[in-house]
């Protein structure tokens, strides 16, 4: 099924910016699970990336960009946004402290694989489906950023 969706200022960036029908239907037990556990492997892939990346980053075509530690406080920044599109009230943790990170995570992967009737889990929020896919895709492209800004053979 294919489905086309307006696009937005935040398209241009690539940003899932729009929920589509599919995103709105029932989420069973097993699918919820499988969502977490995508969402997850982006996370490991983006963990890996940042681990990999130097600090100094290449610039971009323009000669701006974030260099790698303010780009992976953007990301912790803007997951601790998205938490309250699936109603959980929790503060970014430091992104040094692996334990509070993972415990931050994971209650993201609960609320992403909780069963539902598709519906966003509070008024103005996301529902789980887009929710997972908008997270896994900043956290990857963030990560893509970062790898194709660590290249120095395009300088």
């Amino acid at each position: 099924m294919i489905e086309r969706l307006a696009g937005s200022a935040s398209t241009e960036f690539g940003v899932p910016g729009a929920v589509a029908k599919r995103d709105t239907t029932r989420l069973t037990a097993d699918e919820g699970k499988r969502l977490a556990v995508l969402l997850q492997a982006a996370w490991a892939v983006y963990d890996d990336v940042v681990v990999a990346s130097p600090a100094e980053l290449r610039k971009g075509p323009r000669g701006g960009g974030r260099d790698r530690d303010k780009m992976a406080d953007h990301v912790r920044d803007a997951e601790g946004a998205y938490v309250r599109k699936l109603g959980l009230r929790l503060a970014p943790p430091d992104r040094h402290d692996r334990r509070a990170l993972a415990e931050f995570r994971a209650a993201i992967a609960q609320a992403i694989q909780r069963p539902s009737n598709g519906a966003a889990l509070v008024e103005k929020g996301w529902p789980q489906r887009y929710a997972a896919r908008r997270i896994a895709w900043h956290a990857l492209d963030h990560a893509w950023e970062m790898q194709d800004r660590s290249d120095r053979s395009k300088d």
